[in-house]
């Protein structure tokens, strides 16, 4: 089996305070035996490989796949080289068996989510438009009676993340 046994997303503009949210998380959910797995959409050109490294020479050079191992982890980069932009599931699947994978982006599938949202940010809530925000965290009440807590109560929100993430068939 590959994959994540249950997956929940978090939701929420820039600067709403994600990634500073799922680092909180991570270590409740773990201690309380929940296996964690991250998986994070990129709407723009990114490199977790360095210039002058070996592992980015192989990839400029044109290689398909270019893994990376050490002592201490191992990554593996694909190049798309022109094809399609692979879709969640087949992402999904390539992740480890893990209780629960945090997926941040994919807005437009239907995976269970957690709007993170932050006042300050002078945007609008999403969860009114997003029929799969099932939960909020926010320094404000949400509209609309989702259950909720504030952005710094990381135990209730461990509670709402594992009480909406859902089975993945995957």
């Amino acid at each position: 089996m590959s994959g994540p046994r249950r997956i929940i997303g978090l939701a929420g503009w820039s600067g709403a305070g994600k990634t500073t949210l799922l680092t909180r998380l991570i270590p409740c959910l773990n201690a309380r035996g929940v296996s964690v797995s991250t998986l994070k959409h990129a709407h723009h050109d990114f490199d977790v490989d360095q210039p002058g490294k070996d592992s980015h020479s192989h990839r400029m050079a044109g290689a398909q796949q270019v893994l990376v191992s050490s002592a201490r982890r191992w990554a593996l980069m694909t190049e798309l080289r022109d094809a399609p932009e692979p879709d969640l599931a087949f992402l999904l699947s390539r992740l480890s068996p893990v209780d629960l994978v945090v997926v941040e982006g994919f807005k437009r599938d239907r995976h269970p989510k957690l709007e993170v949202f932050r006042a300050a940010n002078n945007r609008p809530w999403l969860h009114p438009e997003d029929p799969a925000i099932r939960a909020v965290a926010a320094d404000t009440p949400p509209p609309g009676g989702l259950s909720h807590a504030g952005l710094d109560e990381i135990e209730r929100l461990a509670d709402l993340v594992l009480e909406f993430a859902a089975p993945w068939p995957g």
